[in-house]
């Protein structure tokens, strides 16, 4: 039988809160409001309940991920900076055991070396990166699919 609602967390790391007005050369002009509803509205075509946060505090982001092992079926996370410093997130993501996509408005890799290594990749099921605004809607259909996908497989 096929679920009747899917729920994603979506977790924003520091400085996210500051979209729109942050370097928008490099991340855009569209605000994190923006994308949350976005998601929300791509969320409900899919039939998936979106639950968006933002921290600018490492530690709050790890304990929603722990949260996240009981209460949601997969998390999109742009961990911001900590991708780039955080073994504590990646541990969290790793031990909620539930599939995970990493995603960046910008392609990390035609920035600053030392954003070219992302510690919680390894863990994600895929990354999304380069698209604006738009890697959130890409990577939460690409997680969608890959739950319903595994559901599947479990029937």
């Amino acid at each position: 039988m096929a679920r009747s609602l899917w729920r994603i967390l979506v977790v924003n790391g520091p400085n996210l809160n500051l979209l729109g007005q942050r370097e928008p050369e490099i991340y855009g002009t569209t605000d994190l409001a923006t994308i949350e509803a976005e998601l929300q509205n791509i969320g409900f075509d899919l039939g998936a309940v979106i639950d968006s946060r933002q921290s600018n505090h490492e530690g709050e982001l790890v304990e929603w991920l722990h949260e996240a092992r009981t209460d949601f079926d997969g998390v999109l996370i742009n961990a911001a900076a900590f991708t780039h410093t955080s073994i504590a997130l990646r541990d969290a993501i790793a031990a909620s055991g539930i599939p995970s996509v990493e995603v960046h408005l910008s392609n990390v890799h035609a920035r600053e070396p030392f954003r070219h290594t992302s510690m919680i990749a390894a863990v994600c099921i895929g990354v999304v990166q380069g698209f604006g605004a738009n890697s959130y809607a890409l990577g939460l259909r690409g997680l969608i699919d890959y739950l319903r996908t595994a559901e599947t497989t479990e029937d």
